[in-house]
């Protein structure tokens, strides 16, 4: 139906551009900035970044001189280390995600070269590609010599391949929903049973409390 064909489109719109994340942002000397992707298991994820430092006698940013370096660290959803490596004012960085889930990406810059930010700040411009999006397909068309059509159906394939993922990682993360739900409303059930429990002993007691008190002045 139109509605089915509206939801799916929806759907592939989502995938493709969670897929491909470009920003920058400034850091100073000693900050340390992290950001979380929502990857699926078994993805390849690319990382390109480019550094410029601020000019105060021009008052622009220009490219980093390349004694300044970038330390990039990635963590899984187990906050079990990845990636941890020192890279240039300008590099690639490479890894794929072995769990599904929110995987944290940390960079800042390298503490031996401090006096190359004289007190300015550092632009950071960050672009990740995830899945089928990380692949160079004109380096792959070469490589393997293949036509214009073949290449096409290749990236047909994985992207398929993606959605796929993406499917699989949105049903792990409805499963792990209901389980925290189903584990919300067993905690809430018997919290509510040991309620009833307290105030029906609360009432034994009172109720003999109050019967010994008129027995004491001879009234029952």
């Amino acid at each position: 139906s139109a509605a089915q064909s509206l939801v799916f489109s929806l759907f592939l719109l989502n995938v493709f551009y969670t897929c491909v994340s470009s920003l920058y942002f400034h850091i100073g000397e000693t900050e340390k900035k992290c950001f979380i992707e929502e990857i699926p298991d078994e993805t390849m994820i690319i990382g390109n970044y480019r550094t410029q430092l601020y000019d105060k006698q021009r008052e622009e940013y220009l490219p980093a001189t390349q004694g300044l370096g970038m330390f990039v660290e990635v963590k899984d959803p187990d906050d079990k280390v990845i990636l941890s490596r020192q890279y240039g004012s300008e590099g690639r960085f490479t890894f794929t995600s072995h769990t599904p889930g929110e995987h944290q990406i940390c960079l800042h810059s390298n503490s031996s070269k401090f006096s190359l930010f004289a007190g300015g700040m550092l632009r950071v411009h960050l672009d990740i590609q995830v899945g089928e999006h990380a692949n160079n397909y004109a380096e792959i068309a070469a490589k393997d010599k293949l036509t214009e059509l073949q290449l096409r159906v290749r990236q047909l394939v994985e992207q398929v391949d993606q959605i796929q993922k993406e499917q699989n990682y949105q049903r792990y993360r409805e499963e792990r929903f209901r389980q925290t739900s189903e584990s919300t409303n067993q905690r809430v059930l018997w919290w509510s049973i040991v309620q009833t429990l307290i105030l029906v002993a609360i009432g034994i007691w009172q109720m003999r409390h109050l019967k010994g008190f008129f027995e004491a002045k001879k009234l029952v």
